[in-house]
């Protein structure tokens, strides 16, 4: 048995949801997701939890246990509290501010970088080194922190880019500072 997939998913109070053939629909106070699910998992509900079944023991059922628990709880998840990823932005010059609805990024580039989020997604910037991407989607916020993570990724040398908050950056040596050839 999967360990994750045989935990139930608990549900809160104000949170309501619908599984109708492979759709399961999950609404709550942020909003409402959909998603479809592969067709061999079974869900029941039960008065406030549900559980994953799986019609067999092989290796694909056993994989897709864990995941379809794991979408589900984060599909409960997001509509309850939400998700965030912070960024942060080091290096001279580098700063990020907010035009409006879209985030744009002076990287060192000639020209600076304008992101527009998707619907149902919001980016703040509560400094200009830092960025915080909010949504009710654990995936598309991902996404969206990848792709502004993906303008400057931060390099080995003196980690200078954009990074996740708390990621640790492997640093390399530089040049070695010997005396030159004659």
């Amino acid at each position: 048995m999967s360990r994750i997939g045989k935990q139930p998913v608990m549900l809160p109070g104000a949170v309501d949801v619908r599984v109708e053939n492979n759709r399961i629909s999950v609404k709550g106070p942020k909003g409402q997701l959909v998603r479809d699910i592969h067709p061999e998992m079974v869900i029941r509900k039960e008065s406030d939890r549900l559980l994953v079944e799986r019609p067999s023991n092989t290796k694909q059922h056993s994989s897709l246990h864990g995941l379809t628990r794991t979408l589900i709880n984060n599909m409960v998840l997001g509509v309850t509290n939400g998700f965030e990823k912070t960024l942060e932005l080091n290096g001279v010059g580098y700063r990020a501010s907010k035009q409006g609805n879209k985030l744009v990024l002076l990287m060192g580039y000639s020209h600076p970088v304008e992101i527009v989020p998707e619907e149902g997604l919001e980016i703040d910037v509560p400094a200009p080194s830092r960025v915080v991407v909010k949504g009710m989607d654990k995936e598309r916020v991902g996404n969206l922190a990848a792709k502004i993570r993906a303008v400057r990724e931060p390099e080995p040398y003196k980690a200078k880019g954009i990074k996740y908050e708390g990621e640790k950056i492997r640093r390399k040596a530089g040049k070695a500072g010997g005396k030159g050839k004659k």
